[in-house]
């Protein structure tokens, strides 16, 4: 079970990749480190709805 201070170091990373795809010039790495965000914030919403339900029942 992922703990809120996981999920805050998660969001952290987060952050800091979207930073990383803001400030880079090449338009490949750009479109890499969205991709990630997109993967790590999907996999971080389905982290927190399963520590949801196991927290529910």
């Amino acid at each position: 079970m992922v703990t809120d201070a996981g999920f805050d170091e998660r969001e952290s990373e987060i952050a800091r990749y979207r930073i990383l795809a803001q400030e880079v010039t090449d338009p490949l790495a750009a479109r890499l480190l969205h991709h990630i965000v997109i993967d790590l914030e999907a996999d971080l919403l389905r982290d927190r709805a399963a520590s949801a339900v196991k927290s529910d029942g």
